[in-house]
């Protein structure tokens, strides 16, 4: 557990492989599986998956290898699922995508702002000129024709309604430094407002959408008749009305599947150890701190904690905050969990307090940070490559001195500036 092994490449990316990697990793340095303590991957589902995904058969070898993914991505996923299980939702985005690509691109063009050509640096998509000038006219009259329909306004307006609900929450998970304990709090904010949602404001989401329509020459349908799929014949109608598909199976359905995957991604287990984490967190003088969440974060490592040191570390953790808070003015001006690890250390307190000591080493092994989808979008396989040739071969690299590589980087082509 005092060590962190945090780089593993391997070709073949599938999940049992990367365990196999991973594990022979750990072997080569002396370490045990069931002492991982924290794991972090992207939104793949060979990471992500429930069953045969990365984090869970790292969690069949060691129980406590508790997985935090990150929260911005996590937010972004719950949209994703909400879409692949509501055929009115994938259809909307995929219209809001061509659209985009459309007339984005072609104003955007006009404007001079985006050039056009083939390459990987392409942005949003674009078709060459001659493609785009020839193609766009009937694909906007088609698009145009798709908008124009009572159930596109319904899902703008509802999707709208969801999205709004979720703003703040997304905005806080994107800051660099996150506040983990009001991220939280904004994630429980946004379940009560979908609770209300579904539960008092469709008729006002209907009278939106109603005055919309009659605003723009939409036709509103009659919802006392039958629902008519557009998937089926319209000779099969369906045994339910147009109101009660729209009401049942599209508003409280899509309301229902959000608040589910806010719940899957943001679970009981997650939710308490960053909650524990923040409670640690020594910025503003530990104002955050409250012990009975940190003790709830310990009872969820019961091999690093057992019955008899939670009560030592109960004790620990009461004499701890009136140490560092109240008395030992050398705590006043940490910026994180780093400051604090180092400051227990340089000032011996992690040997008057270990189990608070060995919490905070915990919480600096699971990585909540989030990268911005810029800087994951930038990535590519080539860079993420580079880097880890310096890494796997650091034996060579320490004879090379800082000197040769710059002048290797600078002879590689003609630059503004001497490096």
């Amino acid at each position: 557990m005092e060590r962190l092994i945090d780089i593993v490449h391997v070709e073949d990316t599938s999940a049992s492989s990367l365990k196999e990697a991973i594990f022979n990793l750990l072997a080569q340095q002396s370490l045990s599986p069931s002492s991982v303590r924290g794991q972090c991957y992207d939104g793949a589902s060979n990471m992500q998956g429930e069953i045969n995904g990365l984090k869970m058969l790292i969690r069949r070898e060691s129980k406590l290898a508790h997985s935090i993914h990150c929260f911005a991505h996590q937010l972004q996923l719950t949209l994703v699922g909400v879409s692949k299980k509501c055929v009115e939702v994938g259809k909307l985005v995929v219209l809001i995508s061509n659209i985009f690509n459309v007339l984005g691109s072609s104003m955007a063009l006009d404007m001079g702002e985006l050039t056009t050509g083939r390459g990987l640096n392409q942005q949003l998509g674009l078709s060459r000129a001659c493609d785009t000038r020839w193609g766009s006219p009937s694909k906007a009259m088609g698009h145009l024709e798709a908008c124009q329909t009572f159930e596109i306004a319904f899902m703008l307006h509802l999707m709208r309604d969801v999205l709004v609900i979720t703003n703040e929450l997304n905005k806080c998970l994107q800051k660099k430094e996150q506040d983990i304990a009001n991220a939280m709090l904004l994630v429980e904010v946004a379940k009560r407002r979908l609770q209300v949602l579904r539960d008092d404001e469709w008729d006002s989401l209907i009278a939106k959408v109603s005055t919309f329509c009659i605003k723009h020459d939409v036709l509103i349908p009659n919802f006392e008749e039958p629902y008519v799929s557009s998937l089926r014949s319209r000779r099969k109608l369906a045994n339910y009305t147009i109101l009660h598909h729209y009401r049942v199976e599209v508003f409280c359905n899509i309301i229902d599947w959000q608040l589910q995957e806010l719940n899957d991604r943001f679970d009981e287990v997650t939710t308490d150890l960053l909650h524990g984490i923040a409670c640690l967190n020594p910025i503003n003088s530990f104002s955050s701190f409250d012990i009975r969440k940190v003790m709830r974060m310990a009872e969820l490592y019961p091999d690093d904690f057992d019955e008899s040191n939670m009560s030592i570390l109960e004790n620990q953790l009461a004499s701890y905050i009136v140490d560092v808070r109240d008395i030992d003015e050398r705590f006043s001006d940490l910026n994180g969990l780093c400051d604090l690890s180092k400051r227990l250390v340089q000032t011996k307190k992690h040997s008057n307090y270990p189990l608070v000591f060995r919490l905070v080493k915990l919480a600096l092994l699971l990585p909540v940070a989030t990268a911005s989808n810029d800087m994951r979008s930038q990535m590519s396989d080539d860079f993420f490559s580079g880097c880890l040739v310096p890494y796997l071969e650091k034996d060579v690299f320490d004879k090379i001195s800082n000197d040769v590589i710059i002048k290797t980087f600078q002879d590689m082509k003609p630059r503004r500036i001497q490096l």
